[in-house]
């Protein structure tokens, strides 16, 4: 599709400041070939045998951005320093006490300091106004904290460490789940998390019956009781005896959200039975927490290990009436692409060994898509379309499939993740979903990898494919302005242009006008968005990171029932934004228009 692996500037602005390996001022990587020649041989020398192949093959994968491992891959390996090569991670439970509290902060600081991201559950802490534990004051609860962590991770930056990027979370029955709701609409507060309530099937039930909604604490001793219920409550395997704070009616609590959502862009929502229901390590883990996209819900100290595959690269004829997708090469593809993010594990430092313990015990993989709006447009097809959402699903469903089998052939070969147990994971919810012979090859070999699919924003590291398209999110526009962090910390405003209109002036002639095909993200209607989501995530086993991005003059009404389509239609999770004051910006197009993703790439940990 180029004479080079550069077609733009920016591509290669990004490869020099994010990626270039430098070691005491000495410019190590003189080209990108040496980048991806050097993260070939660092992961290919864990291999036990047939080494020099593996180097070739996982070299095949990375050349012509056709594979874009997580971003700290492309950094770290192979190289002398001390980070870690996962891009995120959940932290462990935020105890409520204040060395408690405070060792987390730390671990937290520590993670950050290496390159990770890290999501925490502040669920467990109390909240305002409550009596702390056996010191004789208040509690000033879990967003009085937050505040911490968020200064916390602007003095690590300070320190010339690569960008943190944090979530939080807290449960829809917290009782000050209204002040988390609220916590960012101060354009200075939190800058640096981003926020998720985790909204259970019950609370969805009780908004729809329009009922009251109790908030409620566990009982931890010494409490007056009162009303008491029973939740399955953060951090524990079993349900906890919570007392009833105050009630409030679900229906406004949901509106609440649905307004903060509508005039600052947060937060988004976790489905957060959903995702324990879905999740294929059901039997040994409870999730309630993400790392910072949303792609990955983790639990305590789980790591995510993040791929994608770069569909535009595997466009044949494309802006052609016989243009199709080369699926067989796609599956070839996957199949090398596990076995070098599962060798990941091998090679990488963690910044605690309780990270170290937690993700070899799994050796989960977030294997995913990219360039999926480029791709279609390549290929004729607008995005939005049944014929968009039809094309979507099969390709997700070959990566999903041609994973799974990887897997299995590593698991022959080298051996199941530690915490595999045959019967109940064959049980799980997912795994029943995919083909016999996938599911005859786990109970025969077991799986190397107990999660084999994500699709995360791919912001950077689609910048450095040539700008194509981000995950699954539509073309921005034709041409815009991106803000990108120097190496100094600064931002810079550069003007860039999308890989697919770019190839298709190449083809056509500069003047020549842009097919039907072409579509801009404010020309989809919401629901089109949701549509492509739930088509990809009936084959992804971990989550989907997808911003719904609406125009400033939708109405609220037709705002609040996104959130509602999201769960009804399958979704673990869902963010919009719409342009305000608030948030700022990161995308500017010609027309005026702004774009921000969940997590931008001031933000993202990659």
């Amino acid at each position: 599709m180029s004479d080079g692996p550069f077609i733009s500037d920016i591509s290669s602005r990004i490869w020099d400041i994010r990626y270039r390996y430098r070691e005491s001022g000495r410019i190590i990587d003189l080209t990108v070939e040496d980048t991806w020649r050097r993260v070939a041989r660092a992961l290919a020398e864990v291999e036990r045998q047939d080494k020099e192949i593996w180097e070739r093959r996982f070299y095949q994968i990375l050349e012509g951005f056709r594979f874009l491992p997580g971003g700290r891959i492309l950094a770290g390996a192979g190289t002398s320093h001390r980070v870690t090569l996962f891009n995120c991670f959940v932290m462990g439970e935020v105890e409520d006490a204040l060395d408690g509290i405070f060792e987390a902060l730390k671990e937290g600081a520590l993670t950050m300091q290496q390159g990770g991201g890290v999501g925490y559950d502040f669920s467990t802490l109390r909240p305002s106004g409550e009596p702390a534990r056996g010191v004789g004051v208040t509690a000033s609860g879990p967003v009085s904290f937050m505040r911490i962590w968020d200064s916390m991770c602007a003095t690590i930056l300070s320190t010339g460490a690569r960008r943190g990027a944090m979530m939080a979370t807290l449960r829809c029955d917290h009782p000050d789940i209204e002040i988390f709701i609220a916590a960012k609409r101060d354009p200075g507060a939190l800058r640096h998390f981003n926020l998720s309530v985790l909204v259970t099937d019950d609370f969805m039930r009780a908004v729809r019956a329009d009922a009251d909604w109790p908030l409620v604490f566990p009982l931890s001793g010494g409490e007056s009781t009162g009303e008491v219920v029973e939740r399955a409550w953060s951090g524990s395997s079993t349900p906890r005896r919570c007392r009833v704070l105050r009630r409030v009616g679900a229906r406004a609590l949901w509106d609440r959200i649905m307004r903060a959502t509508y005039d600052y862009a947060e937060p988004g929502v976790i489905f957060i039975d959903r995702v324990n229901r879905m999740n294929n390590l059901w039997y040994c883990e409870q999730i309630s927490a993400t790392n910072p996209c949303g792609e990955i819900p983790l639990p305590h100290y789980g790591a995510c290990n993040l791929g994608a595959i770069n569909l535009t690269q595997f466009v044949r004829r494309p802006f052609t009436v016989d243009g199709d997708l080369d699926l067989e090469g796609i599956a070839a593809t996957v199949a090398t692409a596990v076995r070098l993010l599962d060798n990941v594990y091998d090679l990488s430092r963690f910044p605690l060994q309780k990270q170290a313990n937690t993700a070899r015990a799994s050796r989960r993989v977030g294997l995913g898509l990219t360039g999926l709006a480029d791709a279609l447009a390549m290929l004729g097809i607008r995005y939005g379309s049944p014929e968009s959402f039809a094309l979507g699903e099969k390709v997700m469903r070959a990566i999903c499939h041609s994973a799974y089998r990887a897997s299995i052939e590593l698991a022959r070969e080298k051996g199941t993740f530690p915490a595999f147990q045959a019967e109940p994971y064959l049980a799980g919810e997912f795994i029943r979903s995919l083909p016999e012979d996938i599911v005859q090859g786990i109970r025969r070999y077991g799986l190397r990898n107990s999660h084999l699919t994500a699709i995360a924003p791919t912001g950077t590291i689609s910048l450095l494919a040539n700008n194509v398209s981000s995950g699954l999110e539509p073309i921005f526009d034709w041409e815009y302005t991106r803000r990108i962090r120097e190496t100094d910390g600064g931002f810079s405003e550069v003007r860039v242009d999308d890989y697919a209109c770019r190839q298709f002036r190449l083809q056509h002639g500069e003047d020549a006008s842009l097919s039907a095909a072409f579509i801009r993200v404010g020309e989809i209607a919401p629901e089109a968005h949701i549509r492509m989501q739930a088509a990809l995530q009936a084959h992804v086993d971990n989550a989907i990171s997808k911003t719904i991005n609406v125009p400033v003059e939708f109405d609220f009404d037709s705002f609040r029932s996104i959130y509602e389509k999201a769960y009804d239609m399958g979704l673990k999770g869902c963010t919009v934004f719409r342009p305000n004051p608030v948030t700022g910006q990161v995308l500017l197009a010609d027309s005026g228009a702004v774009e921000r993703s969940c997590c931008s790439i001031e933000r993202e940990a990659d």
